[in-house]
């Protein structure tokens, strides 16, 4: 399994386009607007997007717009059938909300549902490719929740983009067509198969023109229903048979379809050093993002740059002691004592960052956080997909979101136009350790699987509007993100330069990394620290980032993806 994935994310890198290395000039500034800007993973979204803030819609108008055509036009990554993190800021009420739309297990999930009848885990992609990886969808739920507060133009007219773009057919880009030839296995599921196959045979390439004509009929319903025609009825009930097909049926059922609800809460905020950064709760990725930062906090990384290897040694041992203890802990609060405050608290990230050397050591334990409950150690496996996107409009709100179907393709399977996720396949597949400890991330009815999702807005002491980000990128998006506010927080870079930074992934034994792209001489003196990225295969991010600056925004896009920045 692991060859496989490597053999993923090799051809991920590949389809990407190389980010300029650390050593070269800095670049201009990035694309820069007075009034909107909006940063999203395919220029067809962010147009749609773009469109919806100069007629005068809200940031969130403009997410419904945009998640509907990256569900078209990106379905390797996000859609109508998977679930999202957002937070957003409202400039009229000063408050930052968090939005919860983690798919949830059906009602019939057991905590042994991933084990095949020897009692051993089911291979990882035998479980994502069965109808037990699939969870109620949350996206949508949360994009209608977060608009009834927050949205402007009425919601019956923010598909029109996308259902022309299904209906006349879209340009297939170099990415989704280098996911389409690349040897994940749902690739060649049976549904993904009859969708990109030409009727000569062969596969489709960058280039070709692809209809959905049935993601147009689905959109429509959807504009004229609300969300209740994605959670009720026809579409709801192909879910749940398509989801019970065999091979290996799922116990999602059109009950838990209809009673799933997203979830709003207030963010989950904590200072750095002036700043003062929001981002997701728990099952996110947030609260790790925030005890990297506080690790960070208590290091001079700041008055170093990309150019110093001890600083991607700071950053390599903070993002160590975090992975270590959101491996251990984080779960769905629902469900599981999750130990939030403990983690963030400054007297325990006082000692954790002693443990920061001038030599990495062995992979270091999780700490004993405050209101840590007995847990095991975690045998989730999380591969990389996903897509983020960021919007601020021209009331001042901002928005950052997380979206994803979990893995390339999700499961592999389609219903009426839209790709099925596999996200119950984040749960641990191992409910208990050897020793009967409970895992943190055990499936359960109704949980929600833990992620890395981490979308971030960041304010200053006066609370304006500074940056927002995010990424994708599976495990790995709270090292992209953490990566992108040091550059942009810490060494004042621009959004475009801070997200081409070199990526490093410091987890356990692993140091996951693009060697080629650091500065010269930071590999060596990594080495010099116990810190060898030789071995790392190249990370392929996706962040996407907007700044406040007092000519206006300035927004950035990774150059491995296909992502712009664009505004008005």
């Amino acid at each position: 399994m692991r060859r496989l994935l490597l053999a993923v994310l090799s051809c991920l890198s590949l389809a990407s386009a190389p980010p300029a290395s650390a050593a070269e000039p800095s670049k201009p500034p990035g694309p820069l607007a007075r009034h909107a800007m909006i940063a999203a993973a395919n220029p067809l979204a962010a147009e749609a997007g773009l469109k919806v803030l100069k007629a005068g819609g809200t940031a969130i108008d403009a997410a419904v717009a945009v998640q509907a055509v990256l569900g078209l036009v990106e379905p390797q990554s996000s859609g109508l059938g998977g679930g999202a993190f957002m937070i957003y800021y409202d400039a009229r009420t000063r408050t930052t909300t968090a939005y919860d739309g983690r798919e949830t297990a059906p009602a019939g999930a057991a905590p042994d549902m991933f084990l095949g009848p020897d009692g051993r885990p089911l291979p990882f992609f035998t479980a994502v490719l069965s109808g037990r990886s699939t969870g109620v969808p949350g996206a949508v739920a949360l994009l209608a929740l977060a608009h009834k507060e927050h949205g402007a133009t009425p919601w019956k007219d923010l598909f029109g983009d996308a259902e022309q773009l299904a209906s006349d057919g879209f340009v297939v880009s170099p990415r989704l067509a280098a996911m389409i030839a690349s040897p994940v296995p749902q690739a060649s599921a049976p549904d993904m198969a009859a969708y990109f196959t030409k009727p000569d045979g062969t596969r489709l390439k960058a280039g070709d023109r692809l209809k959905n004509p049935a993601y147009a009929a689905t959109l429509r319903r959807l504009a004229a229903e609300g969300p209740s025609a994605l959670y009720l009825g026809p579409i709801a009930a192909d879910i749940a048979a398509r989801v019970h097909a065999d091979p290996i049926p799922g116990a999602l059922s059109a009950a838990d379809i209809a009673a799933y609800r997203a979830h709003a809460a207030p963010a989950l905020c904590r200072p750095y050093r002036i700043y003062r950064v929001c981002t997701t709760n728990d099952p996110s990725g947030g609260s790790a993002l925030l005890e990297a930062l506080g690790l960070l906090a208590r290091t001079d990384i700041a008055g170093r740059g990309p150019a110093d290897p001890e600083a991607w040694s700071e950053f390599a041992q903070a993002s160590r002691l975090m992975y270590a203890d959101r491996d251990r802990y984080i779960g769905d609060p629902a469900f599981v004592k999750v130990p939030t405050e403990g983690l963030l608290d400054p007297a325990y990230l006082d000692a954790r960052a002693r443990l920061i050397g001038p030599v990495a050591g062995p992979p270091p334990a999780p700490g004993q956080p405050r209101g840590a409950p007995p847990v095991g150690p975690d045998r989730t496996v999380e591969p990389g997909g996903t897509s983020h996107f960021v919007i601020v409009d021209a009331r001042g709100d901002v928005l950052s979101m997380t979206t994803t179907v979990e893995s390339i393709f999700g499961s592999g399977k389609m219903v009426d136009g839209f790709v099925l996720n596999n996200q119950l396949t984040d749960f641990s597949f191992s409910p208990t350790t050897r020793d009967g400890a409970p895992a943190a991330n055990a499936v359960a009815p109704g949980k929600r699987p833990r992620s890395a999702m981490a979308p971030v807005i960041v304010f200053d002491r006066q609370g304006r509007f500074v940056a927002t980000l995010g990424s994708p990128g599976g495990p790995s998006i709270i090292a992209y993100d953490l990566k992108a506010l040091v550059g942009i927080l810490d060494w004042n870079m621009a959004p475009t330069d801070a997200l081409a930074l070199p990526n490093l992934v410091a987890r356990g034994a692993v140091f996951s990394s693009e060697p080629q792209k650091f500065a010269p001489g930071v590999v060596q003196g990594l080495a010099a620290r116990g810190i060898d990225l030789s071995g790392g295969y190249n990370e392929s991010s996706g962040l996407h980032a907007i700044v406040a600056r007092p000519q206006g925004l300035e927004g950035g896009a990774d150059p491995r993806r296909e992502g712009v920045a664009i505004g008005y």
